[in-house]
């Protein structure tokens, strides 16, 4: 059984910086692709940022340049860095990997 618990997210006005934090408990596979998903109000799911075990990455357009995530596997936690953030990145964050899902964090983006 795999746990993936988000943390860091909250208000941030437009321009300002956060960094989002899965965590898993259980069993972690160091190999397998981690992602973060968002959801804003009345939009479905989309993939935000993904990190294969080798550490290659990809963005979805809205996000390349402003968004920064990595891992840290002797942690067993994966990051997601948001710079520049704008209100349309307001959303609940999801962390996503080995098949498992996070309850999500809110990020609002708003002054």
């Amino acid at each position: 059984q795999v746990q993936l618990v988000e943390s860091g997210g909250g208000l941030v006005q437009p321009g300002g910086s956060l960094r989002l934090s899965c965590v898993a408990s259980g069993f972690y596979s160091s190999v397998a692709t981690m992602n973060w998903y968002r959801q804003a109000p009345g939009k479905e799911r989309e993939l935000v940022a993904r990190i294969t075990s080798n550490h290659s990455t990809n963005y979805a357009d809205s996000v390349k340049g402003r968004f920064t995530i990595s891992r840290d596997n002797a942690k067993k936690t994966v990051y997601l860095q948001m710079n520049s953030v704008r209100p349309e990145d307001t959303a609940v964050y999801y962390c996503n990997g080995m098949t498992f899902w996070g309850k999500g964090t809110l990020v609002t983006v708003s002054s």
